[in-house]
């Protein structure tokens, strides 16, 4: 066999090996990110720039937040249109959502940021019914034909403080009503209890106390990483939430 044959052997064989391997663990490239209340998906661009920059195939749900039911089957129809597995990433409600959305098979993992991580039967509404002492209240308006909103003058202080101030300002008046049959949505069987789950603590977040997000996250056995930021911290660290997913996405 002359040098040549033999070169081309070797090549052959060494892609054939990687082949081998890059099936055996393959990385998960599909990410589907679910918004929460108050908002809707165009707070994810900063994260989306950041995932597809790094090569992920990146949906983003606009659920309406008017029922878990609704949300839920939103947020279903987005992860039947991925080709493959899938990191579901959900942001404040969005946590409940993809609790519930996350059994489906095609989901590897579930990734909360700043997120509630509700346990069979809980839903926010119950989760929120007992903050934790000298929490901070959320500016929630009372509910006008069945929605709720934040207040416009303290929006920035409570949900987006390290946001510049021109978008939080804009966030502010583009929101999204939150209709209240979307917070007594109770999940029936948890996805972190059957997938694994990784969790990012605000830990200036004044719409979730960050002891009640850390406090989910042990309970749901997620590996967690914690990081100065507001409730928007999707908003105001994408290079940091990126980073998690991207971790979610690597893990063996």
């Amino acid at each position: 066999m002359t040098k040549t044959l033999i070169a081309a052997a070797a090549l052959s064989l060494a892609a054939a090996v990687a082949g081998t391997s890059a099936q055996a663990a393959p990385t998960v490239k599909n990410v589907v990110l679910v918004h929460g209340g108050f908002v809707d998906g165009s707070g994810w661009q900063g994260v989306y720039n950041a995932l597809k920059a790094r090569g992920y195939t990146v949906t983003i749900v606009q659920n309406p937040t008017t029922s878990l039911a609704d949300d839920v089957a939103f947020t279903k129809r987005a992860i039947a249109q991925q080709d493959g597995p899938v990191v579901l990433v959900g942001h404040s409600y969005g946590g409940v959502v993809v609790s519930e959305a996350g059994t489906d098979p095609k989901v590897k993992s579930v990734v909360y940021i700043a997120a509630f991580a509700p346990d069979q039967g809980e839903s926010v509404s119950s989760l929120i019914a007992n903050p934790p002492p000298g929490a901070a209240v959320p500016p929630i308006l009372p509910p006008v034909d069945g929605f709720l909103t934040l207040d416009k003058a303290k929006f920035a202080a409570s949900f987006a403080a390290d946001v510049d101030a021109k978008t939080a300002a804009f966030m502010a008046e583009s929101q999204v009503p939150w209709g209240v049959a979307a917070l007594t949505g109770a999940v029936s069987n948890p996805a972190w209890k059957v997938k694994p789950s990784y969790y990012l603590v605000a830990t200036d977040d004044r719409m979730i106390p960050p002891p009640a997000q850390r406090k989910m996250a042990q309970r749901a056995g997620a590996t967690v990483v914690e990081t100065k930021g507001s409730h928007a911290v999707y908003v105001s660290k994408p290079a940091v939430v990126a980073e998690i997913i991207e971790k979610a996405a690597n893990a063996k």
